[in-house]
């Protein structure tokens, strides 16, 4: 009887990492903004591929040396090519060789530059202004504009974003407004392409060291801080993001749209942290 049931409840267990890892099986998946291997980009990129999906990368020519080493470890790599979303020509020769249906794009491009990190908000330059709205926020719009060309039999869409968007965090700064412009444009483009069977959404992290993270000043206080207030009393990983990314393209997540998921140990939900 014990050998019985053990097989039974190894049959199921099987069974169900099976359908785990197929959860997303006869998926295509786009994922833009894959820098290097600490990337969430990348992180996501891998869980997709894990659980079924084939993979088409697309990134900024700068980071090719270390992506074009990353990418043929996917299991089920469509491809990978440069694709700069803020020149045109390259988005137009990369949506252009695409000659599969997408079911998943994933938008994980940010950026501001080093001066806009410095001095206050309102001494952020009009260049360094449009710069991180234009690669941080109109670049999802701009992604959807093409891809939704590719997403006739419906799909998901989703981009990354964080706190900043809604609360001052320090030495965010600009960013918390591209990231609000951001996740207004999530809004927007779930309400436009709904009728078409697409639903957008975003993901809102907690802190995570990354390429990009490395250009705020003082973030490793921030992490500390993070992990010390937040109800899980610990930070959130690439693989947390990336999973939560995986249910969002999932049939399971079918009837979530517009909406912004907080992934961040419960941090966003504290006012005043325990101050024993």
């Amino acid at each position: 009887m014990d050998r019985l049931l053990s097989t039974q409840v190894a049959l199921c267990y099987n069974g169900y990492v099976n359908n785990v890892m197929d959860n997303l099986k006869g998926k295509n998946a786009l994922v833009l903004g894959v820098a290097s291997e600490d990337s969430i980009a990348w992180a996501i990129a891998k869980e997709l591929s894990e659980q079924g999906a084939r993979v088409l990368l697309g990134y900024q020519f700068r980071y090719h040396s270390r992506v074009k080493d990353l990418a043929p470890t996917l299991p089920n790599l469509i491809g990978f090519e440069r694709c700069d979303m803020m020149k045109d020509e390259e988005c137009e020769a990369f949506f252009g060789k695409i000659d599969v249906p997408i079911h998943i794009a994933v938008h994980s491009i940010a950026f501001a530059p080093q001066t806009a990190f410095q001095g206050t908000v309102s001494e952020t330059t009009q260049e360094d202004f449009t710069t991180a709205l234009t690669i941080s926020a109109f670049s999802m719009g701009k992604m959807m504009k093409y891809a939704a060309k590719h997403m006739t039999e419906g799909g998901s869409a989703l981009s990354l974003t964080y706190l900043g968007a809604t609360r001052v965090c320090s030495n965010y700064k600009v960013m918390g407004v591209a990231k609000a412009a951001l996740e207004a444009y999530v809004r927007e483009l779930a309400c436009e392409l709904g009728p078409k069977n697409i639903r957008v959404n975003a993901i809102s992290s907690g802190p995570i060291k990354t390429l990009a993270s490395s250009g705020i000043p003082e973030f490793d206080l921030i992490l500390e801080y993070n992990k010390s207030v937040a109800p899980m009393r610990d930070n959130v990983t690439q693989q947390d993001v990336a999973k939560t990314a995986a249910f969002l393209a999932s049939d399971g997540a079918r009837m979530i749209t517009g909406q912004n998921l907080f992934v961040d140990g419960g941090f966003s939900i504290v006012g005043v942290p325990s101050l024993s």
